[in-house]
């Protein structure tokens, strides 16, 4: 394998791979900026399963204030948190 394999995916593969993570599961077309809480297609209980597929996906821990219903409200919202979450753990891994 190439060393490009293990390159931490860019932004717009993490909108391409939640919008098909979504619409696999609600089994309607979703767009990056749709209110996934406004259109019904994300409940209470399906949006802890976003925040275990979010951390165990993307190898990041989604804790304390960065653990609120904007962060998950839409697949541009959730994009915008991994790539936080990531440089975070960046940050501190070069510390």
């Amino acid at each position: 394998m190439s060393t490009a394999s293990s390159a931490q995916p860019t932004a717009a593969e993490i909108e391409a791979a939640l919008l098909s993570f979504l619409e696999g599961r609600v089994k309607v077309p979703v767009a990056p900026d749709t209110d996934l809480f406004a259109s019904g297609a994300v409940t209470s209980l399906f949006s802890l399963e976003l925040v275990v597929h979010v951390e165990t996906t993307y190898g990041v821990a989604v804790q304390g204030d960065e653990l609120r219903m904007d962060n998950f409200r839409s697949v541009r919202a959730m994009v915008g948190l991994i790539e936080r979450l990531r440089s975070a753990s960046a940050d501190g891994a070069r510390s």
